[in-house]
């Protein structure tokens, strides 16, 4: 069954990055690999642009599920993009044993 919005079916392979709350999108950043990360960087960060038109069209509270999953998808982007083009790592260096942990964030 497809989450996203028809015309982004290339991304449904990183479906799995549809997380709702930056507390699930940071663990899975965590728990993957770099070239799991690059992966979905390469495929995701081209598509940006017309990912932001796409959900542009509609009020943000009345997007409808696909362009609901395409948002938090883009959502996940920004989350591994230091990762990917800063720091080579899912970790933020030299940060040991810390964690974050958000307790507000924007909601749709």
């Amino acid at each position: 069954m497809a989450t996203l919005p028809a015309e982004f079916s290339d991304l449904e392979p990183f479906a799995d990055w549809c997380l709702e709350s930056e507390r699930e999108r940071y663990a899975k950043r965590l728990a993957s690999e770099m070239d799991e990360l690059q992966a979905f960087y390469d495929a995701a960060f081209p598509r940006l642009e017309a990912a932001m038109e796409h959900l542009d069209q509609y009020p943000l509270d009345a997007l409808p599920d696909d362009a609901t999953h395409l948002l938090w998808l883009c959502y996940s982007l920004v989350n591994v993009s230091f990762p990917v083009e800063v720091w080579r790592q899912a970790r933020v260096p030299d940060s040991g044993a810390a964690a974050m942990d958000q307790v507000v964030e924007p909601a749709v």
